[in-house]
């Protein structure tokens, strides 16, 4: 990404506004700078945190910087007059998650250019990254030398390496680099689940190329789940990221790095206040598993699993709305084999809560393929122990969460407001379902819910649907709420409809 040139002029307006800026409201004029006196001694960092309240970053910055580069990745990208650079989301504009996270790495393609269909066009991209061994190990994030053809490490004193990209993991977004040197400065690995939200946390990076800078504030969240990043539990904070940081650590006031800087959101590509952070705990087993065999393995289970929330835990019989609830089950796959089922509530996997259905993804990656795991399920209002072997994480999704929530005749349900019937044998064949009941209309309760004309009903509560008849009954009996798993084209999700 181009960096913006500010004129002098420029500059010294912005000098001018943040002079004033911590002035109170109202105060049109400046007041003139307060001078210390000769005679009074200056604050030292710790004397000044106490007095002030604010912690002083100095001495972190002047033994940790040193430990972070910045990163040059060149590539070189296919450009075609039909398709967007690569560095921009590969989503449809229209989609409501396009804008949503962004990766912040200057990757190749911002600042446009030249260059007619179908012409390989060098571009390059900057990052940082910090040095986790005096031999020249490296870590930061793989979208960073993503397709590089040459990466370059520089230090903080101006030396410049020709890195070794020795494997980067695109799951988890972590990258290990390796330059020849020796003797270099290092970082402290510290503990990220020891971290509290509203403590303080400092980035050191090269923001649009601007080497070593230096941005501070608090964490604002902890296990932050992000639309399709389904196996890293993000720290989420307000420090002040742009393109150009990806891959920088994130220190605690301790000097220890608990994470790397990896993705914002952000609806004009700069900081706006929502920056996220891959633990540094789960980035230390990728480097790990890099450096040693080139790949990392993960477990898979082979479920789609989506959130629960108060409708669907009264619906199911639970007294409160947790664990992650499986909404459609692989065939064949690890889970299937174990007999899970579309309907189960996954509450815990060896014997480990499962708070939600965006902590499930990262528990059951973390196990290894080939073992056997404990699953407890909520099935029939009663808990239930299954085992599972898990399978091996390829191209398949190992229990991704989905964020999103008879006889011939056709019938009008009014408690329930849908107008239904059975599939015919073509639809039956064409969508690969041997089962449920076609939405023709959705009114009331069930269109105040979401259902949607077209939508397949294949369940209630858990239970299968296989006729209209068996539908009304099911609803009669109901209470003030019930599940319907629907399938809507191609994805399996559990509904809750409020009847009360």
């Amino acid at each position: 990404m181009k960096a913006k040139i500010l004129t002098r002029s420029a500059v010294a307006a912005a000098v001018a506004v943040a002079l004033s800026a911590g002035y109170v409201a109202g105060h049109n004029n400046v007041p003139a700078p307060q001078v210390i006196a000769p005679a009074q001694a200056a604050l030292m960092p710790a004397e000044a945190a106490a007095k002030t309240g604010i912690p002083d970053f100095s001495g972190l910055v002047e033994t940790y910087g040193p430990a972070v580069v910045n990163i040059s990745a060149k590539h070189v990208v296919k450009q075609t007059s039909n398709r967007r650079s690569q560095n921009q989301v590969p989503m449809d504009p229209d989609d409501p998650f396009y804008q949503f996270f962004k990766r912040f790495g200057g990757m190749p393609g911002f600042g446009g250019g030249d260059g007619g269909p179908g012409a390989d066009r060098p571009s390059e991209g900057l990052g940082s990254g910090f040095i986790v061994s005096s031999d020249g190990y490296i870590l930061t994030n793989a979208h960073v030398v993503d397709n590089a053809n040459i990466v370059t490490v520089k230090l903080t004193d101006k030396r410049e390496y020709r890195a070794k990209v020795i494997g980067a993991d695109k799951q988890s977004d972590v990258a290990v680099l390796k330059i020849d040197a020796k003797d270099l400065p290092t970082v402290k690995i510290g503990d990220p689940n020891g971290s509290k939200v509203g403590q303080w946390v400092v980035a050191i990076g090269s923001p649009y190329g601007f080497d070593n800078t230096v941005t501070s504030g608090i964490i604002s969240a902890k296990s932050r789940a992000l639309p399709n990043e389904n196996y890293t539990p993000f720290i989420q904070t307000d420090v002040p990221v742009n393109p150009g940081n990806s891959g920088g650590p994130l220190f605690n006031l301790q000097g220890e790095v608990i994470g790397i800087n990896s993705m914002i959101y952000s609806q004009t590509g700069g900081f706006q206040g929502l920056s996220f952070a891959i633990p540094i705990n789960e980035a230390i087993k990728v480097k790990d598993a890099l450096i040693k065999t080139g790949h990392v393995d993960r477990g898979r289970l082979g479920v789609t699993v989506q959130g629960m929330n108060q409708t669907l835990a009264n619906s199911f019989g639970m007294k409160s709305p947790q664990g992650a609830l499986v909404s459609s089950v692989e065939p064949g796959g690890p889970a299937a084999k174990a007999g899970l089922q579309p309907g189960d509530v996954i509450t815990a996997l060896n014997g480990v809560p499962v708070a939600d259905s965006t902590s499930l993804p990262s528990q059951v990656a973390g196990l290894a393929p080939g073992t056997s795991a404990k699953v407890t399920v909520w099935r029939d209002k009663s808990a239930k122990d299954l085992s599972v072997t898990i399978g091996a994480l390829k191209d398949a999704k190992t229990a991704s969460a989905n964020t999103g929530g008879g006889d011939g005749a056709s019938a009008q349900d009014a408690r329930l407001g849908v107008a239904v019937r059975p599939l015919t044998p073509e639809e039956r064949q064409n969508d690969s379902l041997a089962r449920g009941l076609l939405v023709q209309q959705s009114n009331g309760a069930a269109a105040s819910a979401g259902i949607q004309p077209g939508d397949v009903i294949l369940a209630v509560n858990g239970q299968p649907v296989t006729s209209v008849q068996q539908l009304k009954a099911m609803v009669q009996r109901a209470g003030d709420s019930i599940a319907l798993l629907i399938q809507r084209d191609d994805a399996q999700i559990f509904v809750p409809v409020d009847l009360g």
